[in-house]
């Protein structure tokens, strides 16, 4: 194998987790996670990103490169009120309805008619809350924050893709101190991580208010896109094979903690130029180093996680208000590209950042409803015009 392979999986690898690991970590955190807990979940999302991967591109003979919803894990971050045996009844529902659209054709179809100014509006206003953190974070800790925007705004000035990793790098610099201070990471260095069965709770707040916009936001904001990055790689995307995987994979994950993972785009593009193989039939054993890494990122898992948890939650919100940026340009773009559709994409947005819950049901599907209902009422009028 190429040594160019490995270093591309390597970095993919790196990116993918060291710019959204807090994230997840939030997600975690609002559902009321134990220790034991989040680290089966951080264990169970490496080992089914590494296995899905790796599978996938042995199978298709296409460099298939996965990544965790991190859209989803920022809408489970904004969650409110629920406990992981909820999250956990959420995440089954989003991962049986990935893996069913990978089997019934009519559903990708149904999922694909849903308005870009909805789904993106929806995302946009999600992610909205997590980056306007930034700010006030730097206003409450200026010594520690503002050097690790500066370090993000310089490094992502020069390569975009390296930005988040280098503001960690900074904020676990600057939190050298706290993280040797407290002895959770030497003791944990040396300990295995191992996966815990949760047992879900099925409710229909769950179900309903965190499980359907998650499956949305999955393939919406992840899956399509990362298809759209292969095809325009040269590859034919194998969409029904990658659901199929990523949904049973999804759901076996789910049951130890994990929430969905899916195609990826950012990271997978690292990993389809020329310079990583030049011989198209043999890229697609960057899916297997790929997996490789990321199996050897969850057996990590214990000490990344000692270290992380002993930074300041200051320096964790602004990396992952930083590390969302993106996502939310991103989803601003699509969701305001249509001339006709930038109100309900706007009241979509506006539903879905404020934090709004009815029925013990999150804002994110209320701003679905609201936005699909402006978009139903919106061509209806303009039919009887």
């Amino acid at each position: 194998m190429r040594a160019s392979i490995i270093s591309a999986a390597a970095v993919a690898a790196l990116v993918g987790y060291g710019s959204t690991i807090g994230l997840v970590l939030g997600a975690a955190a609002a559902l009321g996670a134990t220790p034991a807990q989040t680290a089966s979940w951080v264990l169970a999302v490496c080992l089914t990103k590494a296995v899905g991967s790796a599978v996938l591109s042995a199978w298709t003979r296409i460099p298939v490169v996965l990544a965790w919803s991190t859209p989803g894990a920022a809408l489970i971050a904004g969650s409110d009120g629920l406990t992981m045996g909820q999250g956990v009844a959420a995440f089954l529902l989003a991962a049986g309805l990935i893996l069913l659209t990978g089997l019934i054709r009519p559903l990708s179809a149904l999922i694909a008619r849903i308005p870009a100014s909805v789904a993106s509006g929806m995302l946009a206003g999600v992610l909205l809350p997590f980056c306007l953190a930034v700010p006030l974070q730097a206003a409450a800790l200026p010594g520690q924050v503002l050097p690790v925007i500066l370090v993000f705004v310089g490094v992502r000035l020069w390569n975009p893709a390296f930005g988040v990793l280098a503001a960690l790098a900074a904020g676990v610099v600057l939190a050298v101190p706290a993280v040797l201070g407290g002895g959770a990471v030497a003791t944990t260095a040396l300990t295995l991580p191992h996966l815990m069965l949760i047992r879900p709770d099925f409710t229909v707040a769950a179900l309903i208010g965190l499980g359907l916009p998650l499956y949305l936001v999955t393939m919406a904001s992840q899956n399509l896109p990362g298809f759209a990055v292969l095809q325009g790689a040269g590859y034919a995307p194998p969409v029904q094979k990658a659901l199929t995987v990523t949904g049973a994979l999804s759901a076996i994950g789910a049951l130890f903690g994990a929430h969905t993972i899916n195609m990826a785009a950012i990271t997978a593009a690292i990993c389809l130029g020329d310079e990583v193989e030049p011989d198209r039939a043999q890229r697609w054993k960057v899916g297997l180093a790929y997996g490789f890494c990321w199996l050897l990122l969850g057996l990590s898992g214990p000490l990344l996680l000692a270290a992380l948890a002993a930074m300041p939650p200051g320096l964790v919100a602004t990396v992952v208000g930083l590390a969302l940026v993106a996502p939310m340009i991103g989803a601003l773009t699509q969701a305001f590209a249509v001339a006709d559709q930038r109100f309900t994409a706007a009241s979509t947005l506006v539903v879905a950042a404020s934090g709004v819950s009815a029925f013990h049901i999150g804002a994110a599907f209320w701003a679905l409803v609201a936005g699909l209902a402006l978009h139903l009422l919106q061509q209806t009028a303009a039919r009887r015009a």
